[in-house]
């Protein structure tokens, strides 16, 4: 026996962080769940599973229209051709309480209840599988105890869509431990909800399989889901199936040994090459390149950052623009000198220096500062509001780093000018 397990495919969920380019390619970014969803569909039928299961947030919230609903049954719809049924259970994101459209599923398509734990015994197989949906997107109560007893002589699968316990970077909904889903007596967890894959072996195999398709920066690498094979004896084979359309990459720069604007471009350039040389697939890559490092050239590239970003843009575009995006160009270097020299000249960069060095301790320049922004940051267009992480100090008043980051960047600009 062999069922893909799946989970977070968010159809029609727009990629996010590339809509900076003027020749972006609008139609990739806002249907790339949909191609990477088809793709795992493909799949099964060339491997022709047993079944599929999905773990939750197969949508991406309420549709704004019913083109979401009807793509999901048009796949559906391939896998009922060839005998593969799918079993869904729905996570916070299409939770009862988000969806205010829906449509009729075809009848290879079996929903877990969001009111109680349901189980689907699959007799031919051999499988029995538990899952219960939610209800509400904000569950925030244990889930997993309600499961039921696994069924005697039968391969027991749980579905379930949680953070688990500790798990800070998703929310916490149906908090559960590890020791609990073991305890459970199942042979297979499929679990849904964390976007990265994870894996833990022992009384029962627990599996997120992760997202199919990154969606933004902070899912890189590849992305997809698992192959789940069971021999007669019982024992599994997990393997990982990739199925994303683009592949979302961050690149680290250090410019220690640079001294000009054209030295951080041509190490730049390097890395990129090298990015795309060295990689294994052929997908296009979306990239984010953080320059970093103590160096002289610190000075030179405050308040540069748009035409240090028009530069890799060109880069990129050399190196083939179907292949290779840039996301962002992130400069997070700091200055060569730790301020002692300028301060030791005692004229009026020293001064300068140390007048911003007190501004960071001030609490009443730190208010009239944080009013002045606060005019700008609240005019500022709802795209930037969280894509510009300064926002976030400015509306908490916490402008001490921002201070510190001008104050180091302000002069050795200064003193290179000089």
């Amino acid at each position: 026996m062999k069922f893909i397990h799946a989970a977070d495919i968010h159809l029609d969920s727009p990629l996010t962080g590339l809509s900076a380019y003027a020749d972006a390619p609008v139609e990739m970014l806002r249907s790339a769940s949909r191609h990477a969803f088809t793709n795992l569909v493909n799949e099964a039928i060339d491997l022709q599973v047993t079944f599929m299961v999905i773990a939750g947030d197969l949508y991406d919230g309420s549709w704004k229209d019913h083109n979401t609903g009807i793509y999901f049954c048009k796949e559906m719809g391939r896998l009922k051709k060839v005998g593969i049924p799918v079993y869904l259970l729905f996570g916070n994101h299409d939770a009862e309480s988000e969806m205010t459209k829906k449509l009729q599923l075809p009848d290879n398509v079996f929903t877990f209840d969001a009111k109680k734990t349901t189980t689907f015994i699959l007799a031919s197989q051999k499988v029995a599988l538990h899952g219960r949906s939610f209800k509400e997107k904000e569950t925030l109560e244990n889930l997993a105890i309600g499961y039921p007893e696994p069924v005697q002589g039968l391969f027991n699968i749980g579905v379930l869509h949680t953070a688990l316990e500790g798990n800070s970077a998703h929310a916490s909904y149906a908090p559960c431990s590890l020791e609990e889903l073991h305890a459970k007596g199942y042979h297979y967890w499929a679990l849904g909800h964390v976007h990265d894959y994870q894996i833990w072996q022992g009384a029962s195999t627990i599996v997120f399989p992760g997202n199919l398709q990154g969606r933004h920066i902070r899912e890189t690498g590849p992305r997809g889901a698992v192959l789940v094979t069971v021999n007669d004896e019982g024992t599994l084979d997990v393997e990982r199936l990739f199925v994303d359309v683009l592949r979302w990459e961050s690149l680290e720069v250090n410019v220690s040994e640079c001294n000009s604007l054209t030295d951080v471009v041509d190490t730049i350039r390097k890395t990129l090459e090298a990015s795309v040389e060295h990689s294994t697939n052929t997908l296009p890559i979306a990239a984010r390149v953080t320059v970093t490092g103590k160096t002289p050239v610190h000075g030179d590239l405050f308040g540069l950052e748009a035409q240090l970003r028009a530069e890799v843009l060109a880069l990129a575009v050399t190196l083939g623009a179907e292949r290779l995006w840039i996301e962002k160009v992130k400069v997070a270097t700091s200055a060569a000198d730790d301020g002692e020299t300028v301060r030791a000249r005692a004229d009026a960069l020293s001064e300068l220096q140390d007048l911003l060095e007190a501004a960071e301790t001030d609490p009443d320049f730190i208010k009239s500062l944080q009013t002045e922004l606060l005019g700008l940051v609240n005019k500022a267009p709802l795209e930037l509001q969280t894509a510009v992480s300064y926002f976030a100090d400015i509306r908490s008043g916490e402008l001490r780093g921002i201070l510190r980051e001008i104050r180091s960047g302000l002069v050795s600009h200064l003193a290179k000018i000089e």
